[in-house]
Order: C-alpha cells, then sequence, then structure tokens
C-alpha cells in the first residue's frame, strides 16, 4: 500500500476553481479505531465546487481547503473497531474535502457498501441522494400532480425526472439544448423545455395555466422567479441551489418581497442541503440501487473523459460551460 497520496487543495478563496486549486503531496494517515482508509476510484464533479473552493461552506475557514466531496472506492485497511467493512469492499462517501485525492479516511459509518465502485454508485451518491430525499422527505411529492425539474438532464435533474414520473405525476423538465432534450425524453420526461428555443415563463403560463405542483429547483436567477410564480396553490418549491449565480455571487434583485407571491396561492419554499438528512443515506441508497439493478432506473454518466486527479480542474470548468449530460465524473 501507498505511504504518501496525492489531493487536491484551495490556496486561496476564490470561485476561480482552477486558480485556487493546488495539487499537493501528504503521508496516508494512521487510522482511528472506527475508521477506515478508502483508495477511491472515481470522484464526481459538482457544480457547487466553487463554492467549496469560495469558503461558503465554512464560514472563516482559511486556506488551504480540501476539496471535493463524493467518491467511490475501495476499502484498504479498516480500524481496530471496524466490523462491518472489510479490506477489498466497494464503497461510495460523501465527505466534504474528501473527493479529490487517491485516499481518504473516514469513519466506517460514512462509508456506504456497493457492488463495485462504478460512476452510476458514484452518482447515487449525491445526485441520487439529493433527488430521492428531497422530493419524498421535503417536498412532500404525492401522485396525480404537476412536478417542474428545472437542469432536468443535469446529475440530479435526471433523477428528479424519474422519481417523479415513477410516483405518477405530469414532470416537465427545463434544458438548454437538443441532445439534453433527447436525455429527457429517454428518461420519460412528458414536457421536456429547450430554454433557448422557448420562453420558459410563456410556456407555463399557456399550457399550465392552474400552475405546477412542486418545483425541483437547482439553476436560481430569473428562472428561480418564473418557478416561484408559475406555483399552484398550495405549491411547493424545493431549492436545492443556484448554479447561475455560484460564480459571480449572489445577485441583488429590487422587487416585492416574496411573501406577497407565497401568500395569495398559500405556497412555500423549502431548502434543501444534502448533508442535513445524513440519516436517511442508507435507506434511500438501498431502494436507489436496487431501482437501479432492476433496470427501473437509467443513469446517465457524461461521455467526456476525465483521468487522474490532474484533470479536476479541466472537469469543474466542462460542468460549468453547461453542456455536460448526466453526472460528470474523474477516474483517479
Amino acid at each position: 500500500m501507498a505511504k504518501t497520496y496525492r489531493k487536491l487543495i484551495a490556496t486561496k478563496l476564490t470561485t476561480n476553481f482552477r486558480d485556487a486549486a493546488e495539487l499537493v503531496e501528504e503521508d496516508v494517515p494512521e487510522l482511528k479505531p472506527h475508521e477506515v482508509l478508502i483508495r477511491n476510484v472515481y470522484a464526481g464533479i459538482n457544480a457547487t465546487d466553487v463554492n467549496i473552493t469560495a469558503g461558503r461552506y465554512q464560514p472563516g475557514a482559511k486556506p488551504p481547503i480540501d476539496l471535493g466531496a463524493e467518491a467511490a472506492g475501495i476499502v484498504e485497511k479498516v480500524g481496530s473497531e471496524v466490523r462491518h467493512l472489510s479490506p477489498g469492499d466497494a464503497v461510495v462517501t460523501s465527505t466534504l474535502g474528501g473527493g479529490y485525492r487517491e485516499y481518504n479516511v473516514v469513519r466506517a459509518s460514512n462509508a456506504l457498501p456497493v457492488d463495485e465502485p462504478t460512476p452510476e454508485a458514484l452518482s447515487i451518491m449525491v445526485s441520487g441522494l439529493t433527488a430521492s430525499i428531497a422530493l419524498e422527505e421535503v417536498g412532500d411529492m404525492s401522485s396525480g400532480e404537476t412536478v417542474l425539474v428545472t437542469a432536468a438532464a443535469g446529475g440530479t435533474g435526471q433523477y428528479a425526472v424519474q422519481l417523479a414520473k415513477r410516483a405518477g405525476n405530469h414532470v416537465i423538465g427545463t434544458c438548454g439544448n437538443e441532445r439534453k432534450m433527447e436525455l429527457l425524453k429517454e428518461l420519460g420526461c412528458d414536457h421536456p423545455i429547450n430554454y433557448n428555443e422557448e420562453d420558459v415563463r410563456d410556456v407555463l403560463r399557456s399550457e399550465y395555466p392552474s400552475g405546477v405542483n412542486l418545483v425541483y429547483e437547482g439553476v436560481g436567477g430569473e428562472l428561480f422567479d418564473t418557478c416561484v410564480d408559475a406555483l399552484a396553490r398550495y405549491g411547493r418549491l424545493l431549492s436545492i441551489g443556484y448554479v447561475s449565480e455560484y460564480k459571480g455571487g449572489a445577485e441583488k434583485v429590487s422587487s416585492e418581497r416574496i411573501y406577497t407571491k407565497l401568500l395569495p396561492k398559500s405556497a412555500s419554499i423549502r431548502g434543501f442541503f444534502l448533508p442535513h438528512f445524513a440519516e436517511s443515506f442508507a435507506d434511500h441508497m438501498s431502494r436507489l440501487m436496487k431501482l437501479v439493478n432492476s433496470g427501473a432506473l437509467q443513469v446517465s454518466i457524461d461521455q467526456s473523459t476525465f483521468e487522474g486527479i490532474e484533470s479536476i480542474p479541466d472537469a469543474v470548468e466542462y460542468l460549468h460551460t453547461g453542456e455536460s449530460r448526466g453526472k460528470v465524473v474523474v477516474k483517479l
């Protein structure tokens, strides 16, 4: 087993990932009794990586900051008190700063067993769990509703579309090009909307005059405003992110306060941050894996090739071009 490993750290606070990231080498740490050492095989790329380099998840934190989040890998060594994992087991993890490194040490309880350390298993760890937990436990998704998913062909949007459809809902999905439109059709989306060809607000007003019951929203900005206006009576909007403002920072807006739009419809906006729901990970992970293994749930992995820890800045920048289709991963 290696004595040292490489990882990416942020050496300055900025939303420019490439400018912040530096590759360093350090010793593989000794394990505490309840920890496991994992050799990462795949790492997941997320739009919010630029929030990590900007220090937004750790207010007051100063560089260096470890980068990355979810990874799929192989257990290399276990602590003296670990009983449910053994060397050679495949696992997925999601720890802030634990993704963009060749080796990772985590508490054994934070490593979820999977059959193989594949891109598909990796995709489920954050993207799939976000959709499943947010829709069910925070969004109160039922059946027979109209559900709108923004960034629907992205890493987590693809899951939201399929899970909402499986629950018996009419699903609308927004995306930015024809390739993504085709993916949404393959996933069973009832009404894909290419926002570069159609005005989303006009489409929703004309074709869904009664409004949308549930929105899974991760873009922010003007599209967020459009979604709020499109909410039906008792409608719920799940805010899982706001990628449109990650790089430039939060936009200042000058308009009436949000309650003037929510109160007349008894509507609500509900924020969702995955780490707050760790107790639900194992249950939802198990259910999603069963759906994938049975063929009932598709997992789209972007076909762009990124190999080696050195390629991670390229992958992050690619994700932010908006051209990706499905989950972007790096093979370490």
